[in-house]
């Protein structure tokens, strides 16, 4: 894609609901200064003073290493929203920022990626992305007491601390020297840690101790520098290649679609061309499919339209770049379908319900989809983090 101005593409369309200006996307997707390519992912050393910093929280105000000028130890932890390790430390980073509060310790958190940079494909354990605007909606969700910072505009302040994954772990004691960096603790799996290395660094720095082990590897998903942007721009390009297929369904494959037998999880979309709310929506199901689909999901679309309008039906899904399964429904009418499919729905396109294994309909709307709603019942039947 270069500066033609030309309709944003599914992916694109993800993007540009966290408000990414597209004359600026069109820009940044073609080149950028090599000011922004990667950190040789080399960590701040032992003793180093605290880089400073001045970035937007998503509370709305800016933050600097002034404002937490009374902490006795500040632990500045690089985090993101998409990586399923960085959500499996959520809860674990909150409680640990309420624990020490009260002992004089200062908890921020920085997302360091740049959303640019990130595959839809790298998305397939979440419902938001990392922009600003999806960090607030997961503070919100997560009920987060403590700053969550955005570098992804420049990464300034990622380079200069050097974080290698996310979650990454910097403990400052009250001069703001570096005494430990690495990891929260050694597992992921909170039932399996045997080491604390976080706690035990900041009670040994409140203490005045020396920090037993000072520095260690870190685990989770690689920090998304904007050298990255090529991989998630020929990503995009490379699915838009994909065709689409269509097949028929009568109301009995529509039930057996229904009951769910496989071992996926399913959304099934029923739709037509002549339905606005329909169209509008579709490349947001085409994104989703793009995001879930090396995980047990899969989007299934059913069109309403009668059988002469095969070609028009096939023509936009192609459009719309819809390799996912793709039916046109054969039968009697349009009751015998939605008799069909759900017996509570009433008939009014489109209609959406997401399907666990088994046959248990766990969400189901008639009219357009919320596709962040969605997202959110996706990613939270998908699982967020690995098993």
């Amino acid at each position: 894609m270069g500066n033609d101005h030309r309709p944003p593409d599914c992916g694109l369309r993800f993007i540009l609901t966290m408000q990414i200006p597209f004359v600026l996307l069109s820009a940044v997707w073609c080149t950028f200064p090599a000011a922004l390519r990667a950190a040789d992912e080399h960590p701040l050393a032992i003793e180093s003073r605290a880089p400073d910093f001045k970035l937007p929280g998503v509370d709305g105000k800016q933050y600097s290493l002034a404002d937490f000028a009374d902490a006795k130890v500040l632990v500045v932890v690089f985090t993101c929203n998409h990586c399923p390790t960085a959500q499996a430390y959520e809860e674990r980073l909150a409680r640990l920022a309420d624990d020490y509060r009260k002992r004089g310790v200062a908890v921020v958190a920085i997302s360091p990626n740049d959303p640019l940079a990130v595959r839809l494909d790298e998305l397939g354990f979440t419902d938001v992305g990392d922009s600003l605007d999806d960090m607030k909606i997961r503070a919100k969700d997560r009920a987060f007491t403590f700053p969550y910072l955005y570098d992804g505009e420049t990464q300034k302040v990622s380079r200069a601390y050097g974080p290698v994954a996310t979650p990454h772990v910097f403990v400052f004691d009250s001069e703001r020297r570096l005494r430990y960096n690495g990891r929260i603790d050694d597992s992921a799996k909170e039932s399996n840690v045997t080491s604390n290395d976080a706690k035990a660094a900041i009670d040994a720095v409140l203490t005045g101790e020396r920090v037993p082990t000072e520095t260690t590897k870190t685990f989770g998903c690689s920090v998304k520098w904007s050298d990255k942007r090529d991989s998630a721009r020929e990503s995009l390009q490379k699915w838009d290649q994909e065709q689409a297929a269509l097949e028929t369904i009568d109301a009995a494959g529509v039930k057996e679609l229904a009951a769910n037998n496989s071992k996926k999880l399913r959304v099934i979309n029923v739709w037509a061309t002549w339905c606005g709310p329909c169209v509008e929506e579709f490349p947001e199901l085409v994104t989703m499919h793009r995001m879930y689909r090396k995980r047990d999901f899969e989007l299934i679309t059913i069109s309403a339209d009668p059988a002469e309008r095969r070609s028009q039906v096939l023509a936009f899904l192609n459009e719309r770049h819809a390799s996912n399964r793709n039916f046109q429904f054969q039968g009697k009418n349009e009751y015998e379908l939605a008799e069909a499919l759900d017996a509570k729905w009433q008939g009014a396109l489109p209609y959406t319900m997401v399907i666990a294994p088994g046959g248990k309909v766990i969400y189901r709307r008639q009219d357009a989809v919320d596709p962040l709603a969605l997202r959110k019942v996706i990613a939270d039947a998908l699982g967020r983090v690995y098993p």
